[in-house]
């Protein structure tokens, strides 16, 4: 019998099998473990991305959601509060148009990668894809860099699910009242001592005559730093994961960097490390013969969505020309990831400078350690050898 447990090590260390075997023999299928039903085709994902009505995210949108969070942050809520949110945080992040972020992130990435040249191998997650955004994401919030090594921890804490409980562990639980005490800490000292940054315009920014109240500034803050610190650390790492496996396409990017962009949007369809996300139905509905009751939860498994052959030709097959169309990278519909310009323009700025330095390398571990996580799908170590 068919089990698809997305606590499983195996899931982590490849899921594509299991996703394959969702798509064609059971696109709607409940997960025990999960306790929810799966979505699996591209189709059904992007119907219900583009549904908040019928596929809420008011009850959370993490597989195992954290305490107090659900229905009270940009990424759980739906319209119109969703709206409203979606609007101040955007204004408060385009106040700093994305040049500005550009020879920021061009020093932090060469500093990080000057500190490893001259070695034979280094861990491309602990040596530079965690420090670079962990720098960045302290640049951007003018945050203190006292507790930099706590705030990564922390955060890094923050999205992992216990694989034996198949839930979110004390220690996870421990994380999130971390990272929540110190954004409010931080809200309140930067509404003392406002300046030029993130922090200072998600607390300023207005519509209407209206602004994001502290908690919300809070809730944003904790949620944008947990995003910032493992969701980006996790794209750069996934990318180096798909160019060390695919030499061909590393030496053509090293060789014309202007296909990077392209490369990212394959990296991203090909090897997202965003691979589920959760939604509540409102409504009974029927798919694929299955009845689903209003209530239950819904897993969207964008990373078995990218593999779709109904929609990519050869999904199997990392193909930097390819311009995947409507791929799930970034999730989709009105909860789109609002910071997918950054991390798209902060990528290309790395992997510009890192294949300048390090045109040839090879993974040196056959099997790699995961991130144990029920949403999110990236090596907790890389270790690269270059030549």
């Amino acid at each position: 019998m068919f089990r698809f447990d997305p606590y499983s090590p195996a899931i982590d260390a490849d899921p594509f099998p299991y996703y394959k075997t969702l798509r064609d023999d059971y696109p709607a299928f409940w997960c025990e473990e999960a306790g929810m039903w799966v979505l699996s085709r591209h189709a059904d994902i992007v119907t219900a991305l583009n549904d908040w009505q019928t596929y809420s995210s008011a009850k959370g949108n993490l597989v195992d959601e954290l305490p107090n969070r659900a229905g009270a942050t940009l990424g759980t809520t739906d319209p119109p509060r969703h709206d409203r949110l979606r609007a101040l945080i955007q204004k408060a992040m385009t106040k700093r148009a994305l040049d500005h972020i550009i020879e920021p992130t061009r020093a932090v990435s060469t500093g990080h990668m000057e500190a490893v040249q001259g070695e034979k191998t280094f861990d491309f997650v602990n040596d530079l894809s965690s420090k670079v955004t962990v720098d960045l994401l302290f640049y951007l919030f003018a945050m203190p860099t006292e507790q930099q090594d706590e705030v990564r921890d922390n955060a890094v804490l923050m999205v992992q699910t216990d694989p034996k409980t198949r839930q979110k562990g004390p220690e996870h639980i421990a994380a999130y009242e971390w990272m929540a005490n110190y954004a409010a800490n931080l809200v309140k000292e930067r509404k003392k001592n406002p300046g030029d940054d993130l922090l200072s315009n998600f607390i300023t920014a207005e519509i209407d005559g209206e602004s994001l109240d502290d908690r919300e500034v809070q809730l944003t803050v904790t949620t944008l730093i947990m995003a910032g610190i493992e969701s980006l650390s996790g794209f750069l790492s996934m990318m180096a994961y798909n160019l060390a496996d695919h030499p061909d396409a590393r030496r053509a990017l090293a060789a014309d960097p202007s296909l990077i962009p392209d490369a990212i949007e394959e990296s991203l369809r090909y090897n997202t490390s965003a691979q589920r996300f959760k939604r509540c139905l409102q409504k009974d509905i029927e798919l694929h013969g299955q009845a689903m009751k209003a209530g239950d939860f819904v897993m969207l498994a964008y990373g078995a969505g990218n593999r779709d052959e109904r929609q990519f030709d050869d999904p199997d097959t990392y193909d930097i020309a390819r311009k995947p169309r409507g791929h799930l990278g970034f999730g989709g519909g009105v909860h789109a990831c609002l910071g997918a310009s950054l991390a798209r323009l902060a990528c290309k700025i790395f992997f510009e400078e890192f294949l300048q330095r390090f045109p040839e390398f090879e993974r040196v571990q056959e099997q790699l350690p995961w991130v144990p996580s029920s949403n999110f799908r990236s090596p907790m170590q890389l270790d690269l050898a270059v030549n």
